[in-house]
């Protein structure tokens, strides 16, 4: 601070029009100065503290000398003036520098196989990756960063978001609540992955034991699996009787209709993939250690019940497909390309500050489409009419 401020803080100078001057003088200096270095936080103190002089200064002061107090009151405009424009481009700058910063990460991350001559390709093996891999990186981490201000979005508005993720197995829907749910603030955001009814619960009525797991105001659940156990695995593997299936089919509607009117925002997927690809995944897992925790004793089924899972698809999606709670399948033959548009989808649902630009959020229409359309083409591959139950 210059010298002046101190003895005219402290009482050890009488101010007049003189010392005034110099004392201006002295603070557009100083102004300047920390203006170049960039120094804003002292700033923010120097205007502080002239404030508090000023103040002080109104008190003692006559009136006829308080108008000399002008000099300083122009300097101390000039710093407002100052840092008022410079914090709303701090903050332009900030939201960009976050994003920004975050793509490029992943740029500075790996360098493209490509561009390692042979002789140093072992030297680059761990950071070398096709530029499919980065370019999914890239367009991931950006999705991610839309969650975080959807989430922020939905905390400051107090609204629920309830997402079902439902899937053929070993369709990749656990990657894909991964990568939801990467950077999102746990404490706002939760996983709900429910074991096996309990002896108490099979006598409850069928939802009770899923509402207590429901978003509460500015919230989101994920929920891996759902309700919709009844709707395929039971009656295919022979677990609930055909009344409660029909019961099912009825209520499960309703049950929803109820939530979307209470204002819970909800997402049903249903994550699709080919015979082949799945047979792949299920080989891939009996021979990897790190994946053999995936395989349950229900899947060994799937591949043998395939056409009897399809027809439970086509039932439920007749049934269950609604206006206010419909349902969206992505088809995770590829899983990154399913990840981002799953991404893609719920963001679109939602207006919220700083959104990006709704073509970014396109999804492709060969990947995700509606449950109508998905029992429309089961029509043309299955016999819809057989029994679930036969």
């Amino acid at each position: 601070m210059p010298t002046l401020f101190y003895e005219i803080f402290n009482n050890l100078i009488k101010l007049d029009k003189k010392i005034i001057k110099r004392f201006r003088w002295e603070l557009e200096e100083l102004f300047k100065e920390l203006k170049k270095s960039k120094d804003y936080d002292n700033i923010k103190v120097l205007r502080n503290k002239l404030n508090h002089l000023l103040e002080e200064k109104r008190k003692t002061l006559e009136k006829k000398s308080q108008k000399d107090l002008s000099e300083i009151e122009d300097i101390l405009e000039k710093i407002d003036a100052f840092l008022d424009n410079k914090e709303e481009e701090l903050e332009e700058e900030e939201q960009q520098i976050k994003e920004i910063d975050v793509v490029k990460k992943v740029e500075k991350k790996y360098r493209k196989c490509s561009s390692i001559p042979d002789d140093k390709a072992d030297k680059y093996k761990a950071v070398c990756a096709k530029k499919k891999t980065i370019e999914y990186e890239k367009e991931l981490i950006k999705l991610q960063l839309e969650l975080l201000k959807l989430q922020n979005h939905i905390q400051k508005t107090g609204q629920k978001l309830l997402i079902l993720f439902e899937w053929r197995d070993a369709a990749g829907k656990w990657g894909t609540i991964k990568r939801f749910m990467e950077y999102l603030n746990p404490r706002a955001a939760k996983v709900v992955a429910l074991q096996k009814p309990t002896d108490e619960e099979k006598w409850q009525w069928y939802f009770q034991r899923y509402i207590e797991h429901l978003p509460s105001n500015g919230n989101m659940a994920l929920f891996d699996r759902s309700w919709y156990n009844r709707a395929w695995v039971e009656p295919v593997m022979g677990f609930c009787t055909k009344d409660k299936y029909d019961q099912f089919m009825k209520d499960a509607p309703a049950f929803e209709k109820m939530l979307v009117e209470s204002w819970t925002k909800l997402v049903k997927f249903y994550f699709s993939v080919s015979k082949t690809e799945q047979a792949k995944r299920f080989e891939d897992r009996k021979r990897n250690p790190l994946k053999q925790f995936k395989l349950s004793p229900i899947d060994q089924y799937s591949q043998q019940l395939w056409e009897k899972y399809s027809l439970a698809e086509y039932k439920n999606f007749t049934a269950t497909h609604k206006r206010l709670t419909p349902w969206t399948i992505v088809i995770s033959d590829d899983k990154k390309t399913a990840r981002l548009n799953a991404i893609k989808h719920v963001l679109s649902q939602f207006e919220y500050p700083g959104k990006i630009d709704e073509k970014e959020l396109k999804t492709d229409k060969d990947i995700v489409f509606s449950g109508k359309e998905k029992a429309n083409r089961l029509e043309q591959e299955i016999n819809t009419k057989k029994d679930l139950f036969e």
